[in-house]
């Protein structure tokens, strides 16, 4: 089996791509396409990959693509969602969002709490 395939199968049940599928059937392909960015990044043979305007290290972001898991996806499904202005570069905004997902989503959450609190929608 070859690396890519690999990491699919890894990526299929550590983010559990079927659930998501079966919770966002609207979704579907875009899920489709966040797997295959995700596989395209830790597959690459490339020394630096650009997130947000700047190059990283692979190792990093492959680091970062690696703790990723089922609510990472939902977040970023929920950022592409929220999103009203035109994404010029969708696979580099895919990128940013995944890549800052794990560092990010507790304070985005925080935050959504605190605002409907603040406004009285809690």
């Amino acid at each position: 089996m070859d690396e890519r395939n690999q990491y699919r199968n890894y990526f299929l049940k550590s983010l559990d791509i079927e659930s998501l599928k079966e919770r966002y059937p609207y979704s579907r392909e875009h899920i489709d396409e966040i797997l295959e960015i995700i596989l395209d990044v830790v597959c690459s043979n490339r020394k630096q990959i650009r997130i947000a305007g700047d190059d990283k290290p692979v190792q990093v972001v492959k680091s970062q693509f690696m703790k990723l898991d089922y609510s990472h996806i939902e977040f970023v499904l929920n950022c592409m969602k929220e999103n009203t202005t035109q994404i010029k570069n969708m696979k580099q905004y895919i990128l940013a969002v995944l890549y800052n997902a794990t560092i990010t989503i507790n304070n985005y959450y925080s935050s959504l709490v605190q605002h409907d609190m603040a406004t009285g929608k809690i």
